[in-house]
């Protein structure tokens, strides 16, 4: 799983989960895999993204030095940022370990890289 795919995921379908984002990341096999540079494809993503849970994973992921913080404003011309955000969303993958709800604590396994999100039928909300 790369943290492309972090940033969509939510547990707020969980009963009594209010948010439920971001997933807390607990990885205990994590690799890197080379994939083709395209600038404007990063550029094109970026504005989609929650910068700031982005961060978070980098940091749950021990990956998180050069990563800043919040996303810069002059990002579109910036190569060095396009780059730290082309590796650290699509060359960083989770292999195994678990997502975790912030608010219940719920765990989700990785499992060869697919997180398993489904829940129990008593787990789900009434929406």
């Amino acid at each position: 799983m790369k943290l492309l795919t972090h940033n969509m995921l939510t547990s707020n379908i969980i009963k009594g989960v209010k948010n439920g984002y971001p997933l807390k990341i607990a990885a205990t096999k994590v690799e890197e895999r080379e994939v083709d540079y395209n600038p404007e494809f990063i550029t094109r993503l970026l504005p989609k993204l929650d910068w700031s849970a982005v961060h978070k994973g980098a940091v749950d992921l021990n990956k998180a030095e050069g990563v800043p913080e919040s996303m810069m404003d002059d990002y579109e011309s910036n190569e060095d940022f396009l780059k730290t955000a082309h590796n650290i969303l699509l060359q960083v993958e989770i292999i195994e370990g678990n997502l975790e709800c912030p608010e219940t604590g719920r765990k989700f396994p990785i499992t060869n890289g697919i997180p398993n999100m489904l829940l129990n039928e008593d787990e789900v909300s009434e929406k």
